[in-house]
């Protein structure tokens, strides 16, 4: 499938804006790092919609560092190597265990209200940890912290906030450099230039590549795609972590049950109302979400149902420790003292992302990525449980850390940077193709169905057909920016397939039942993928 260099055309008498710093995203990742940049220069942060609207504000089991005396860094990596199933880059994971307690403190002094107990912090232990370490803010962490971080950069007078602006390609050298990207203003309908000695990229994730996701509307891998069309790799794209434990409900949209849930005591049941998780792995509950996962989907096939149980029955004071669960339950009718809670799988995160070194640069001079959207290896095949919001702060210091360098990079002038644009290499949608939102949905089905939890090479080759032709059957539609999303969303889920079909063993988060074995001999690699 030939991805096109641009997606969208560029007027001539476009509106130009000059920074230093493009921060792309406004997750935790992006409002970090650009906080930190904000001493060394102009920083500018964009966001798809409202400063509200992303996976940080979702997340809320919490962020895990090794911060008790009981615990250790080396014990976080040990535990981090194990999830990631051997294919943690094991420097980035060295970094992010090391680094991360420093980070979290800078969190708490920028008011994060982790919680506390008898005037410490407050830890809970998680699937897959060895210790208690995760620091949590009721189970609303991602919010607390967010709140946090847009404090401190609404009030920094060297921030410039946007909101609605939608990313539609980078501009520069493809495969060589990057030196701004090309922006549409949802509210003015316009689109405008942003020209940058850096473009960091915090994009975020591509759940909504899939028909059932706990991510929000705007995870539609837009980052991803452009750094692909721009000549970056993408690594590791085949790694889909599906949370196994969501409110089960018809919705597309699902509302996820934190793994802290587990850790405080909280069992599955299958529909016969049997304990299940012992089959599957000796930690049982707590082992890691991939196994969870498939276990859960194995009990809902054996019992031909769409759910198994979540009891939380035996937690003490769980309204208290989870106020949001609660609340939400009950708005549905379930209460936690009482009533057991049908959970499912859900997509939830993408391990692979965006290549980058250790310390956000990729591989194209002047464009760096952090965060879900970027590829350390640090996640390896499967993420340890909440290393996720630890991994936005600990790499977007590592990006602020180049600062200095970065600012005696030469900023170009518009008509420099123009010339890298050229309208022959614009996308141009058929006048009678298919309306992007039927597109969309018929891309989400098949992605669950063909490229999901359970893999194998029929449904993949099926998933990689109909993703070639939904591509060249594309219309615009009445809305640009559904449009544009639909894009993105088919360039990523074209990667993501054809790496499943490249990795022919089972690892982590990619299972395929044709290959259901882990095969360290001949995969004990990582998949790379770029737009030639």
């Amino acid at each position: 499938m030939q991805i096109s260099r641009f997606i969208h055309g560029l007027k001539a008498d476009v509106s130009v804006h000059y920074t230093d710093f493009l921060v792309i995203g406004g997750g935790i990742a992006g409002l970090f790092t650009a906080y930190k940049l904000s001493p060394y220069g102009r920083v500018t942060v964009l966001m798809k919609k409202s400063i509200r609207e992303s996976n940080t504000g979702l997340a809320q089991g919490g962020i895990a560092a090794a911060v008790h005396e009981e615990d250790s860094p080396f014990l976080h990596l040990e535990d981090t190597l194990e999830a990631g199933a051997g294919l943690c880059n094991i420097g980035a994971v060295d970094v992010l265990v090391r680094e991360g307690p420093a980070r979290v403190r800078e969190l708490i002094a920028l008011g994060a209200p982790f919680d506390t107990k008898n005037g410490s912090i407050s830890l809970a232990r998680e699937g897959a940890h060895s210790k208690a370490r995760i620091l949590h803010a009721a189970d609303a962490t991602g919010e607390a912290i967010r709140q946090a971080l847009e404090l401190a950069c609404v009030n920094n007078p060297r921030i410039q906030i946007y909101e609605n602006q939608f990313l539609i390609d980078l501009l520069g050298i493809p495969g060589i450099e990057c030196h701004g990207a090309i922006i549409y203003n949802r509210e003015r309908e316009e689109t405008l230039l942003y020209i940058a000695r850096a473009v960091i990229l915090a994009t975020g994730g591509a759940g909504q590549l899939y028909q059932y996701t706990t991510n929000p509307d705007v995870a539609t891998g837009d980052g991803m795609a452009a750094a692909f069309r721009l000549g970056a790799e993408l690594m590791d794209m085949e790694f889909i972590q599906f949370h196994p434990t969501v409110l089960f409900s018809h919705d597309t949209q699902r509302f996820l049950i934190s793994e802290a849930v587990r850790g405080e005591g909280g069992l599955l049941y299958n529909l016969r109302g049997e304990r299940f998780m012992y089959k599957y792995h000796p930690l049982n509950e707590l082992a890691p979400r991939d196994v969870v996962s498939r276990a859960i989907l194995s009990e809902m096939n054996l019992t031909d149902s769409e759910y198994v149980h979540l009891d939380m029955r035996s937690i003490p004071r769980v309204a208290e420790r989870f106020p949001n669960i609660y609340r939400t339950c009950r708005q549905r009718g379930i209460d936690l003292t009482r009533d057991r809670v049908p959970v499912s799988p859900a997509a939830h995160y993408i391990m692979g992302g965006i290549h980058t070194d250790i310390n956000g640069q990729t591989g194209i001079a002047g464009l760096y990525a952090c965060g879900e959207t970027a590829c350390t290896g640090v996640h390896g095949a499967n993420r340890l449980a909440s290393n996720s919001l630890l991994e936005g702060i600990v790499f977007g210091q590592r990006i602020a850390d180049q600062a200095n360098e970065i600012m005696y990079r030469r900023q170009l002038s518009r008509s420099e940077v123009l010339a890298a644009y050229n309208p022959e290499w614009v996308w141009v949608p058929r006048t009678d193709g298919i309306d992007p939102r039927q597109v969309r949905q018929q891309l989400q089905q098949l992605m669950w169905e063909d490229a999901g939890i359970i893999r194998h090479e029929e449904g993949l080759q099926r998933a990689h057909e109909k993703i070639e032709a939904l591509y060249n059957q594309l219309g615009p539609g009445e809305d640009l920016l559904t449009y544009l999303e639909t894009i993105n969303m088919l360039t990523v889920a074209h990667v993501i397939v054809q790496a499943a079909r490249w990795r022919q063993e089972s690892r982590g988060g990619h299972f395929r039942s044709d290959y259901p074995a882990r095969d360290d001999m001949r995969w004990d690699q990582h998949s790379t993928f770029i737009n030639c």
